[in-house]
């Protein structure tokens, strides 16, 4: 067991929490001992356990399902099920002992079907494999839908997905006038993907040969981070904040301080936080210049959508550059374990 690390101090001096991203089992453990007190996985997931040192375990629970289930893709979406719910299990104690307010573990469905339905039915489906599961819902405007129906349900939900502040806001709003008249409503929270923002803005402003301080780039997508963190704090929406998509130390570290859960990988994030053992500075309250707001709205024009309220509307959210940008990392770990899926499914000639 860890002492002392890193995130034990950030538990101790701040509000901020460490939760864990896309664990195997080991993980998860290490991640708890180190402080960790959630996490979440995505569509990419069981792609990556596939190719971990847990490929064995997860080939076991894929050919007793294979046995039994015809369709491929129900048989991915059945041994997600499966592996997260280990997962969960592991999570479990950190849920009973905070009576439901931590340990949660969410789980996200097949990233081709994003329809309400195909939400609601996936939400349906894996909440099933424990209590502490919550339903990854992405932002679009279907989205949006189905947690207006499924917060009703009190269902736990993390809105992922989330790029611009409208879209953060778009989940609190419905989220409030919804559970206004439910008895213990099921929590909620966002998920603002600030490492794949910035992975993605570089990106445009390359392709675009658009001219632009690497300074200011840097700071992009935690300046909307704190954009929305205060509007959530000024209105008082009940809904909790998750910084997700870390694509550096940085995107963990410059969140500390705020009242919010920052989800990270253990590989290349958390091990290396805890390696590294930085001194805890509450980086979050440090206000991004004027000048770099100024020159990001001048510039990029996917800046602008994601930093004003009103420069996107709920029916671009799904075609929105970064959240595509997101979604074609699912898509293509979902494809490549649909594949594995299908090639397991002929060597068993079943």
């Amino acid at each position: 067991m860890y002492e002392k690390t890193y995130f034990h101090r950030v538990k101790e001096q701040t509000p901020t929490k460490f939760w864990i991203n896309n664990v195997t089992r080991d993980e998860a453990r290490l991640a708890i001992d180190a402080g960790a007190v959630g996490c979440t996985q995505n569509p990419a997931y069981l792609w990556k356990i596939i190719n971990s040192p847990e490929k064995a375990y997860v080939l076991e629970l894929l050919d007793s399902i294979l046995k039994n289930e015809k369709d491929d893709n129900e048989a991915l979406l059945k041994l997600q099920r499966e592996v997260v719910a280990k997962i969960a299990e592991i999570f479990m104690p950190l849920y009973l002992e905070s009576n439901g307010k931590q340990g949660f573990v969410s789980i996200q469905g097949d990233p081709f079907k994003e329809d309400l339905n195909s939400i609601i039915r996936y939400a349906h489906f894996n909440r099933k494999a424990g209590i502490n599961i919550m339903a990854k819902i992405p932002v679009t405007k279907e989205g949006l839908e189905a947690i207006e129906i499924l917060a009703a349900e009190k269902i736990p939900i993390n809105a992922t997905e989330v790029m611009a502040v409208k879209q953060a806001l778009d989940v609190c709003e419905i989220y409030q006038k919804t559970v206004k008249k439910i008895k213990d409503p099921a929590p909620i929270y966002f998920s603002h993907i600030t490492g794949i923002y910035d992975e993605y803005l570089k990106k445009n402003v390359e392709e675009n040969s658009i001219v632009v301080s690497s300074d200011s780039l840097w700071q992009a997508g935690i300046s909307i981070a704190k954009k929305i963190y205060w509007i959530v704090k000024e209105k008082g929406y009940p809904v909790g904040f998750i910084g997700g998509g870390a694509r550096g130390l940085h995107h963990f570290t410059e969140m500390v301080g705020a009242d919010c859960c920052v989800t990270i990988n253990w590989k290349g994030t958390a091990d290396l936080l805890i390696e590294q053992d930085p001194p805890v500075i509450q980086r979050f309250f440090q206000p991004t210049p004027d000048s770099v707001i100024d020159e990001l709205l001048e510039k990029v024009e996917d800046y602008r959508k994601g930093y004003l309220i009103n420069a996107i509307k709920p029916d671009e959210y799904e075609d929105f550059g970064p959240v595509v940008h997101f979604r074609r990392m699912f898509e293509e770990a979902w494809s490549n374990t649909l594949d594995f899926t299908k090639k397991r499914r002929i060597e068993l000639k079943l």
